[in-house]
């Protein structure tokens, strides 16, 4: 039977993450950049854990004021230190939970940015293969990242988003813009189904910090399944 992943922001001291640990399969862990901290992540990398989800690093630019959601223009060399950091940082914590990290998915502006951003996608890059050679990351297809990704021996796995609109160039449409999200139920499982069963992804993101966040993520979920998928990590941990 063919599978999907589940994947959610985690961590960020927001949303219901416990509610949502019980729909998705990977759990994106913010690294304290944008949001959390040492004690939001333990938790919830111990919460993941109980309950046999992937957890994956969720770097972020350096920017708790705007939760790292706008561009910023960081010279490469600095952005690869301020991701090797925040993978040091989370990896430490769950080593002290005894738990893997297995996977990287950049944050908000820095994942949009290194969608067609060659230097700063090299950057996150670098950080990553240095990190762990051959580790999983999650990214928007067709993307810089993914494919520099491929080139240094990492993973790439295609992303889709349940509840985010789309351009007509395939990327996310800015959150900024009206309609930049989507609400109606209806609709975002309606296109998760179609983005699961497309051939494209591997993984669907729900987001944790929009109103009705939880009761969306079971709709789809609920929709998936009758669809035919599976529920399952694209990146487990180790037995």
């Amino acid at each position: 039977m063919p599978s999907i992943d589940l994947n959610a922001d985690l961590g960020e001291g927001m949303g219901d993450d416990a509610a949502l640990l019980a729909v998705v399969s990977s759990a994106n862990v913010a690294c304290g950049a944008h949001a959390g901290d040492l004690r939001i992540a333990r938790a919830t990398i111990e919460a993941a854990v109980a309950r046999g989800i992937a957890i994956g690093a969720h770097p972020s630019y350096k920017d708790r004021d705007h939760f790292g959601r706008r561009p910023l223009a960081v010279a490469p060399d600095a952005l690869r230190a301020d991701v090797a950091e925040q993978l040091a940082w989370l990896d430490a914590i769950a080593s002290g939970a005894n738990a893997h990290l297995t996977y990287v998915k950049p944050h908000g502006a820095l994942y949009n940015t290194i969608v067609t951003d060659e230097s700063q996608a090299g950057a996150v890059v670098d950080a990553i293969a240095d990190f762990r050679p051959g580790l999983a990351v999650l990214g928007l297809p067709g993307s810089a990242f993914l494919r520099l990704a491929a080139q240094a021996g990492l993973r790439p796995v295609a992303e889709g988003f349940a509840d985010r609109a789309y351009t007509a160039a395939g990327t996310l449409v800015p959150r900024a813009e009206p309609g930049a999200v989507l609400h109606d139920p209806d609709a975002v499982a309606e296109q998760a189904v179609r983005l699961a069963t497309g051939g494209t992804i591997a993984s669907l993101c729900l987001h944790g910090d929009t109103p009705g966040a939880v009761a969306l993520a079971h709709r789809v979920r609920d929709r998936l399944q009758d669809a035919g998928l599976t529920i399952a990590p694209f990146a487990p941990a180790p037995a």
